[in-house]
């Protein structure tokens, strides 16, 4: 079994709405110095056996047009044992 987690955030060209609200609460909650807050998503896939390299070709191309929007949107993948 293997562990995949695909994380997707906004680019950082595009406005975050949530993350500047966040950005303001933390701030009325009285925790200074932070500069920005940017929202985002985490996917976490249990994979069957291990992951090669077909199986993660497989999961970033799946990263890349369901789970995550490539005009406004960054992703990772990252695969944990």
């Amino acid at each position: 079994m293997a562990t995949v987690v695909v994380n997707v955030a906004l680019k950082p060209e595009i406005l975050d709405p949530q993350g500047r609200a966040v950005l303001g609460a933390l701030g009325r909650l009285g925790l200074t110095g932070v500069a920005d807050v940017r929202q985002g998503k985490q996917f976490v896939l249990t994979i069957d056996g291990e992951v090669d390299d077909a199986k993660l070709a497989q999961i970033n191309e799946i990263a890349a047009t369901l789970l995550s929007n490539p005009v406004i949107e960054d992703f990772t993948v990252e695969v944990r044992p």
